[in-house]
């Protein structure tokens, strides 16, 4: 995620980063602007068109359908920042939870109880980096962790199987060994099983939002809506503006184009894109926070 302040405008206007818009779609720009150019001249110096009343009333269908358009642009992008926002706060529940729960978990465990202490903060950290890259879908990154204080958590993962789960069903294990052994009481494991069942939540709700796009039908259409909208203009505008409708054309298609794009970028916050979300910065925060409780 893109670190700024947002107080600096003359760094955001002169300043051209991978992520940014103008460097995406400058080949279709060009594409529009040439094709504007030629519209223009067909229209005004080869078949000279400009006398004809009829095509002077293009601009009323473009006005009637910019409203329709800038209402579907609107939704697009609050449904993508909507799925962004849900996932920011479905991965502040888990730094909170896991805070939580190794918290509790350090009142509830035997300050010599090193073993017990050692595998939880190990299991908590972990299983924030393997949702992490469960939602990447890569495999689990066991190098982040050291193999001689955390090869006891790594070594019963199947790396063919839901790592999140197995990572959950492991801390659950231990929790309710723990009980059987009676070094924890009924009312603690009451109090433990909250965080313990939270993880499991958190990780169904971001699977829905990874697994579940926008649909197919709404996201071509909007794409063809654009499309089409801007190769018309040209047609209408150029009576009244001449030549200046190469300009004009082409900065109307960056300013619909960006949008989409931004939507298209955010609507999956899980991703590996510059504005998705900071998950391994988060992750990493999560180890070190429960690793400072435990210990």
């Amino acid at each position: 995620m893109i670190g700024y302040n947002p107080k600096e405008w003359f760094t955001f206007l002169f300043h051209l980063h991978k992520s940014d818009t103008l460097r995406k779609l400058s080949p279709l720009l060009l594409g529009v602007a040439i094709y504007s150019g030629i519209i223009a001249v067909l229209e005004v110096e080869v078949f000279r068109l400009s006398e004809n009343n009829h095509l002077k009333n293009i601009p009323l269908m473009h006005s009637l359908l910019g409203f329709a358009i800038s209402m579907l642009l609107v939704f697009r992008t609050n449904t993508a920042y909507d799925r962004w926002w849900e996932g920011r706060k479905l991965w502040g529940a888990l730094v909170n939870n896991s805070r939580n729960l190794s918290i509790k978990l350090a009142a509830i465990l035997k300050e010599d109880d090193k073993a017990n202490r050692t595998f939880f903060s190990s299991s908590i950290a972990f299983y924030a980096y393997s949702l992490l890259n469960h939602l990447q879908q890569e495999s689990t990154k066991t190098a982040l962790f050291d193999e001689d204080d955390h090869g006891h958590v790594i070594a019963g993962i199947d790396q063919g199987k839901h790592i999140p789960n197995q990572v959950a069903a492991q801390l659950f294990k231990r929790v309710h060994s723990l009980h059987k052994q009676e070094k924890i009481t009924g009312d603690e494991l009451i109090v433990l099983n909250a965080e313990l069942h939270s993880f499991t939540d958190i990780c169904g709700a971001c699977e829905r939002i990874k697994n579940t796009p926008i649909p197919f039908s709404y996201s071509v259409f909007i794409k063809k809506f654009i499309f089409f909208y801007v190769m018309t203009l040209p047609f209408g505008f150029v009576f009244s503006m001449g030549y200046y409708v190469i300009p004009v054309v082409t900065f109307v298609f960056y300013v619909l184009a960006s949008l989409e794009l931004v939507a298209e970028e955010i609507e999956d916050p899980f991703g590996i894109d510059a504005n998705d979300l900071p998950m391994e910065k988060i992750a990493s925060n999560i180890k070190k926070h429960v690793q400072e409780l435990l210990h």
